[in-house]
């Protein structure tokens, strides 16, 4: 009997996410896929990154000395394969694929309470789509998404 293998992708590690956009804590995105799922959520940030305004949702693009603000969320073991999944579907994200609007990392972040580092997965736009936003993209300044719609001089 001749038995074939297909060629498999390794599983991907448990890291906590760091999410930046509608994942977030209050977010329309976090209450839909992350409630009930995860065993912590504390804010981070993310060096080496800036924030550019998509169509209702933010993309993170690689600029060194940038900054974006978030959270990393830490997921419960039992749903995470399945948490994996629905989160790489939602951000459109197959490996390989050079549709892709995201690309799914792990990256170093800091946590802003103690300014512990932690590995964690993260959506970075895809290299056209962050080269696009480079040439003509809506920059978030404050490189957090929740205050994108507020002025520098702001309270």
């Amino acid at each position: 009997m001749t038995t074939t293998t297909a060629a498999r992708t390794p599983p991907a590690p448990e890291l906590p996410f760091f999410v930046y956009g509608t994942l977030r804590p209050g977010e329309p995105n976090h209450a839909l896929f992350l409630r009930g799922r995860t065993r912590s959520e504390e804010p981070a940030r993310l060096g080496d990154a800036v924030l550019y305004d998509g169509p209702g949702y933010p993309y993170a693009v690689e600029e060194p000395g940038g900054i974006v603000t978030g959270d990393l969320v830490t997921a419960l073991p039992e749903p995470y394969g399945a948490l994996l999944a629905e989160l790489d579907r939602l951000e459109e994200y197959r490996p390989g694929d050079p549709r892709n609007l995201y690309e799914r990392v792990a990256r170093e972040v800091v946590l802003s309470g103690d300014g512990r580092r932690v590995r964690a997965w993260l959506y970075l736009a895809a290299p056209p789509v962050a080269a696009r936003l480079r040439r003509r993209g809506g920059r978030i300044e404050s490189g957090d998404w929740r205050g994108r719609c507020e002025s520098p001089e702001g309270d």
